[in-house]
């Protein structure tokens, strides 16, 4: 069976980092058989530029017909000035809301190559390895009213809608209580329920979803204390689950406990498990068209998606152990790198990583009529 790809490149190391998933991608296919349909649409600014639109209707129209979207980078001062709702970060909001995507999955880990690059001490960090569950399309983000006004007397204010309701916090509690019982079968759900209503209707649910899920253990923490938790004891965490805005928060958070955010991939399903792609690092237009971006939380990302929406386990750890591969070779990008290390570009990495698969292939023996 083939399976439907769609590439969304984006804005600024979009492109390039992209470039180099897509270069796994080709070795998959030549040396493992992964049977693939790709194709290309614009997103954010490109979008703007070529059709007018953060999310032109055909790129939204070929990410609903598609398995799975594997997806770079969006923004960029190029398009600061245009009105808010055409800002290219709309077309990323409005992709997420478009394709249903209520569950985003952060993984933090950390490579036993990477510890010395964390700025936590090495104790603290080695062997982590934690699952952040985000509700993706609920919450501040997406709550209306919202509005950037001007009030009577002169003044400027803005207002967001903070909301949820009751069956979107059970929906995103059963997918983190399920993937908690797949792990070690710890749960942590943070939240602000001692000042937001939001949040002590998120505890309430929470703790009722519970009930299905008898061989997890549960418990609570509020978000502050979670984010001073996280560097200070990060290893007594297994699985977070929380809201829309604590879950951007607290996964940028620890990215830094890997040593970079350009290591952290992103997954985001639908109940159907079709799925939203990408690094959790923006588009980074300082460092655009230079070819020092690390591609690997790209890659990574691409290894969820054979996981996770099209069932193709085998390639997801071959793609994961070729990038451990290229690690264990010494090879870094600028923000990875340390003494005794080799630093390299983006497509110097990505090129390191398609060799490590194109070895593993010739190793296992499987060659290009094997099937992965």
């Amino acid at each position: 069976m083939s399976h439907k790809i769609l590439i969304l490149d984006g804005d600024g190391i979009g492109p390039e980092i992209i470039a180099e998933a897509e270069t796994t991608l080709a070795v998959l296919a030549s040396e493992f058989g992964l049977a693939a349909e790709i194709e290309h649409a614009p997103i954010g600014g490109a979008a703007l530029d070529a059709a007018g639109q953060p999310l032109p209707e055909a790129t939204l129209a070929l990410a609903m017909a598609a398995d799975a979207v594997l997806f770079g980078a969006i923004g960029g001062p190029k398009w600061d000035a245009m009105p808010r709702e055409l800002r290219p970060e709309r077309g990323l909001l409005a992709l997420r809301a478009g394709m249903g995507v209520f569950a985003n999955l952060r993984p933090v880990q950390v490579f036993p190559e990477l510890v010395s690059a964390s700025t936590l001490k090495s104790e603290v960090v080695s062997g982590l390895d934690i699952l952040i569950v985000r509700e993706l399309i609920g919450g501040i983000y997406f709550g209306q009213p919202r509005a950037l006004e001007r009030g009577r007397d002169g003044r400027r204010f803005g207002m967001n809608t903070l909301r949820y309701a009751e069956d979107e916090v059970r929906r995103i509690a059963r997918v983190a209580f399920a993937t908690a019982r797949a792990r070690d079968r710890r749960l942590c759900s943070v939240d602000k329920a001692n000042v937001l209503e939001t949040s002590e209707l998120w505890r309430q649910v929470v703790t009722e979803t519970a009930g299905e899920f008898p061989d997890v253990r549960l418990e609570h923490m509020y978000v502050d204390n979670a984010a001073m938790q996280l560097v200070r004891k990060p290893k007594q965490f297994d699985v977070i689950v929380t809201d829309n805005m604590f879950g951007d928060i607290l996964s940028d958070l620890a990215s830094m406990l890997s040593g970079s955010i350009g290591m952290l991939p992103s997954a985001s399903l639908d109940d159907k498990r079709r799925g939203l792609y990408e690094p959790i690092h923006g588009s980074a237009p300082d460092i655009a068209g230079r070819n020092v971006a690390n591609p690997l939380a790209a890659i990574l990302a691409l290894a969820m998606l054979l996981r996770h929406s099209l069932n193709e386990e085998r390639c997801a750890v071959r793609v994961e152990q070729a990038v451990r591969t290229a690690l264990q070779l010494g090879l870094r990008t600028a923000d990875i790198s340390s003494a005794g290390t080799t630093s390299v570009g983006t497509r110097e990495m990505g090129d390191a990583v398609a060799a490590a698969l194109r070895q593993a292939a010739v190793s296992a023996g499987d060659g290009a009529t094997g099937r992965a």
